[in-house]
Order: C-alpha cells, then sequence, then structure tokens
C-alpha cells in the first residue's frame, strides 16, 4: 500500500466515524424533538381549561366588587343620612334639653343651698383640695362625721 491509498483509508475510516457520531446526534435530538412537542401538547391541554376557570374567577371577583361597591355608596349615604338626622336633632332638642337641664340643676342647687344654710354653719371659706375639686370646710366635716 502506498502513502495514498493509506491516507485515503484513514479519511475513509475518519468520515465513517463523523458520519457515525453525527447519526448518534441526529437520532438523539429527534428524540428530544419529540419530547419536547409532547410536553407542549401537554401543557396546551392543561392550559386551555386553566385559562377558562381563570376567566371565571376574574368574572366572579369583578361581580363582586361591584356589589360591594354597591354596598360601600349605600353606607356613604347612610352615613350622610345619620349625619343631617343627627346635626337635625341637636339643633332641635339641643337648645331646649340644654335649658331645662341647666334649669334643673339651678333648682337643685337652691334647693342644696336652702338645706345647707339651715343644717351647717356658714363656711369661712377656706377650701381643701380632695383628688383635684375644691370642697368647702363644712362639706368636709359633714363627709368626716
Amino acid at each position: 500500500m502506498t502513502g495514498g491509498e493509506v491516507a485515503g483509508i484513514l479519511v475513509a475510516v475518519f468520515w465513517a466515524i463523523l458520519v457515525s457520531f453525527l447519526a448518534v446526534v441526529l437520532a438523539r435530538l429527534a428524540q428530544t424533538l419529540r419530547a419536547t412537542t409532547r410536553l407542549v401538547a401537554d401543557v396546551t391541554e392543561q392550559a386551555v381549561p386553566l385559562l377558562a376557570d381563570a376567566s371565571a374567577t376574574v368574572r366572579s371577583a369583578q361581580t363582586q366588587l361591584d356589589r360591594v361597591d354597591a354596598i360601600a355608596s349605600d353606607v356613604q349615604e347612610v352615613t350622610a343620612n345619620a349625619s343631617a338626622l343627627s346635626t337635625t336633632v341637636a339643633s332641635t332638642f339641643g337648645g331646649p334639653l340644654v335649658k331645662v337641664a341647666a334649669f334643673g340643676y339651678g333648682v337643685r342647687r337652691a334647693l342644696g343651698r336652702g338645706r345647707d344654710r339651715e343644717e351647717v354653719p356658714p363656711a369661712t371659706g377656706r377650701r381643701t383640695v380632695i383628688v383635684g375639686r375644691t370642697v368647702p370646710r363644712a362639706r368636709r366635716r359633714k363627709q368626716k362625721g
């Protein structure tokens, strides 16, 4: 065998190994592509019902938000009505009730002073501080006794 023949055989062997390697690589690539195609088909089959469920959920949430919005507007209207009612009641009954309460307080005070003058000698004007309020000396004696 001559050198050219040996070189030709070497090139042929190298070429055969290269073609075999490429055939294995192509076979594995085809297998990977088939698996990927199956995966995409499965994901598509599962995604369509999930998207339908998600769409239904979003519609339901929108309906609930509309209801909450209606309730909030009703509550706001009730609050405004209650405020107007309390203002009306305060202006209608507030003044007269304050006057009646003041009158009652004045009557009690006047009747209380009349009793105190009859039973207790007049106070000297000194006052004692008890827990943040002042009490006349005569009342202090009355509390002790």
